[in-house]
C-alpha cells in the first residue's frame, strides 16, 4: 500500500514571489505584482494574490505591518522578529527588539500578559539626511 503524500503547487509566480521578496525584503502584492510583470507582462493581481496568500500558509513568507494605505505587506524572514516603520517614506526594517523591550512594557502594563512582535515608528535616517523632518 502506497503512502500518500500531499503535494504543494509551487509555480513559477510563487518561485519568483520568494526570490523577489528576498531581493525586496518586504512588499505588497501591488509592489510585487509591479516587478513581476517585468517578466510576467500578463500576470494578474488575483494571481499574486493568491500565490502570495498560498506562500504565507504554508510559512514560506511572513506578514509583515500593514503598509500606510492598509495594503497588506509581505516579508522574506519567515522567523519572528520586529519591525521599524519609517513615517515619512514607508520603508520598513527587521530589528530585533522584543527581548529588550518587553520588559520594560510589561512592567508599564501591571496585570497583562504582552505577546507579539513590535513596529516602532519614526524616522529613517535617508529621511532623516533628506529633510524629512
Amino acid at each position: 500500500m502506497a503512502t500518500s503524500q500531499i503535494i504543494e503547487r509551487q509555480t513559477k509566480y510563487c518561485t519568483s514571489i520568494v526570490s523577489l521578496l528576498k531581493r525586496m525584503g518586504h512588499a505588497t502584492n501591488q509592489e510585487l505584482l509591479v516587478e513581476l510583470r517585468r517578466v510576467y507582462p500578463g500576470l494578474s493581481a488575483t494571481t499574486v494574490h493568491r500565490a502570495t496568500q498560498r506562500l504565507a500558509s504554508r510559512g514560506k513568507i511572513a506578514i509583515a505591518p500593514n503598509a500606510v494605505d492598509g495594503s497588506i505587506r509581505y516579508d522574506a524572514n519567515t522567523k519572528p522578529h520586529d519591525h521599524f516603520a519609517c513615517d515619512k517614506c514607508n520603508q520598513l526594517v527587521d530589528a530585533d527588539l522584543k527581548d529588550k523591550i518587553m520588559p520594560i512594557i510589561n512592567r508599564s502594563i501591571v496585570g497583562c500578559d504582552i505577546s507579539g512582535r513590535l513596529t516602532i515608528a519614526g524616522v529613517c535616517h535617508n529621511c532623516l539626511i533628506k529633510g524629512g523632518i
